[in-house]
């Protein structure tokens, strides 16, 4: 032989372990060497000592140790059915089992304490795979009861994820009241106040008797600071239940003086009600509706920007093109109001309200107003709409303002503002709406602040200087209404407190016919019409945020397309259907 040849092998039998266990099982099967015998409830299991001590802490203690157990020739096992057991000294001796939705809880239960880890691990893995909204509170007891910790997450993310399928579960109705308090008291619930509201409800009436006792603590879970005031109208305050709670009541009638009334300031003894904040679930999102984009096409578009993905999509088209409407966010929807109908070649202007709810992303035809008009103003403000000024049907300056109520599905006239302008930078604060500059019938700059009462229906103007914006929005941070450019790069900040103006940081752009609107107190700005140094003017697709702390501008790149002339807000929603 060679010499560098090697004198040794190694060898492994991959197929011995396997074989041996095959053996083994044949052994049992024919209960021969077999030196125990281990009893359930109705059966008889002969099975090797040194084989159960070698799969399980469990057996490896009773077997191995001075336990009367070592040496007996039969030993029971209490808490285990015969069928469970049977799978589990199959598993031992083959290691293979078929679990199945029948028989995965009982395996647990056994696996738990026989002590077989990788079985436990295995039915976790199956049922975090089976794992639905309608089964996933069920999961969760099963986490607690087995201490499966990594089952009990996913079960409870689920739980709180798919609140909708969840509320309308079985296994919901039969959660104890500390647990349903737990479940709907959570920040992570993916879910809105009215459907707490209902499933709270739906959990009472399962049991009216035994449970209408736990309604006060209940309702301390609804956030009725953030419920549609209509709902809060129309359904809570009528609820039979709801109204046998002298609690219930008077936790509602403290809601209702907040979010019926005009005034922003919350009385001293209601002020303990509002701590709790708008649950994470919600996000702030950027929306762009309609304009005029690419090649000053009149679009139809409505684009949501997340800013936690740094993603635009696009949402449900307008129901027609409107030239120059104007967009409103209210109760977590989008009114369209008024524009000029582009449907046709003979231009229409209309009074048509549109309305696009998130939470269906689908649009339908609210309430119209009372005059058709274009070019105008609109703002939100507590359960109102305000549509002020504008073009009419005959091409006429408008000075005329309508209020829509949201509870009641009306429109009404209210006082005319003072002087009619066009393209005023409009914000509403404390009761009242502001109207900054703008230009008058001849187009000439407006340098005026005329200033609405909401709750008296009143009108007062401001002269000054400072003002001398065009195509300018306006919004709200703090005390301050922050005016956004109009044919300049200046940006300057309305203190409604001491009524005095400060300079802000100048945009890049002299800029105008752009959006702008507040997300976690920093200014989004999308969009516009920027003049060049030589006076020529050219659409944007710019996309900026400015920070009022810092008094800086940062780029957060472009738009889709370039536009103008567009409604730019912010809505906060439960992002399920925003895909």
């Amino acid at each position: 032989m060679d010499g560098n040849s090697c004198n040794s092998l190694l060898f492994h039998d991959k197929e011995l372990s396997c074989d041996l266990l095959r053996d083994l099982n044949k052994l049992r099967e024919a209960g021969l060497l077999t030196d125990v015998i281990i009893c359930t409830d109705d059966c008889e299991f002969p099975c090797h000592r040194n084989v159960m001590a070698s799969s399980s802490p469990y057996f490896k203690a009773m077997f191995c140790s001075n336990f009367r157990e070592s040496i007996q020739e039969r030993v029971t096992l209490l808490g285990i059915d015969s069928d469970t057991f049977r799978q589990i000294i199959t598993y031992v001796y083959t290691g293979g089992i078929l679990i199945t939705v029948n028989n995965v809880f009982h395996l647990i239960q056994a696996s738990s304490l026989l002590q077989y880890d990788k079985l436990i691990g295995t039915c976790l893995k199956f049922l975090q795979d089976q794992m639905t909204p309608q089964n996933c509170l069920s999961m969760i007891c099963l986490s607690e009861l087995f201490s499966l910790k990594s089952l009990k997450e996913k079960a409870r993310h689920m739980a709180l994820k798919c609140f909708k399928e969840v509320s309308l579960s079985e296994d919901l109705k039969e959660l104890s009241v500390s647990e349903l308090l737990d479940y709907l008291g959570d920040d992570d619930l993916y879910g809105e106040e009215e459907h707490v509201f209902e499933t709270l409800m739906s959990w009472i009436r399962h049991d009216v008797q035994g449970r209408k006792c736990y309604l006060q603590e209940l309702f301390k879970k609804v956030r009725l600071e953030y419920v549609h005031p209509m709902f809060l109208f129309h359904f809570i305050a009528n609820d039979p239940l709801i109204q046998s709670s002298m609690f219930c009541r008077t936790m509602l009638e403290s809601a209702c003086r907040v979010i019926f009334s005009l005034n922003s300031n919350i009385s001293p003894d209601v002020k303990p009600m509002w701590h709790s904040p708008r649950r994470f679930s919600h996000q702030e999102f950027l929306i762009n509706v309609g304009g005029r984009k690419d090649s000053q096409q009149t679009t139809r578009d409505v684009l949501l920007y997340n800013e936690r993905s740094n993603q635009w999509l696009r949402l449900a088209k307008l129901p027609l093109r409107l030239h120059k409407a104007t967009a409103v966010s209210l109760h977590g929807s989008i009114y369209v109001l008024g524009g000029l109908s582009m449907a046709n070649k003979d231009k229409t202007v209309t009074s048509g309200v549109y309305i696009l709810s998130l939470k269906l992303n689908q649009w339908r035809i609210g309430e119209p107003m009372l005059v058709p008009r274009y070019s105008h103003q609109s703002i939100g403000y507590r359960n109102y709409i305000f549509s002020i000024g504008g073009i009419g049907e005959k091409q006429e300056l408008l000075n005329s303002v309508e209020r829509f109520d949201s509870i009641y599905n009306t429109w009404g006239t209210m006082a005319n503002m003072p002087v009619a302008v066009l393209h005023p930078a409009v914000a509403a604060k404390d009761q009242r709406i502001y109207l900054f500059g703008g230009e008058d019938v001849m187009q000439n700059p407006v340098r005026l602040i005329q200033v609405y009462h909401i709750a008296r229906n009143m009108w007062f103007r401001m002269e000054t200087r400072v003002v001398k914006n065009v195509c300018a929005p306006a919004v709200v941070i703090g005390d301050k209404i922050i005016i956004i450019g109009g044919y300049t790069k200046r940006i300057i900040a309305y203190d409604v407190t001491k009524n005095t103006f400060v300079k802000c940081a100048d945009m890049k752009d002299r800029r105008m016919h752009h959006g702008a609107t507040v997300m976690q107190n920093k200014i989004y700005v999308t969009g516009g019409r920027s003049l060049t140094v030589d006076n020529t003017i050219e659409d944007s697709d710019s996309f900026d945020c400015y920070d009022p702390v810092t008094d800086t501008w940062t780029s957060k790149g472009k738009l889709p397309n370039t536009l103008f002339d567009h409604g730019c807000l912010t809505l906060q929603c439960i992002p399920t259907n925003l895909k």
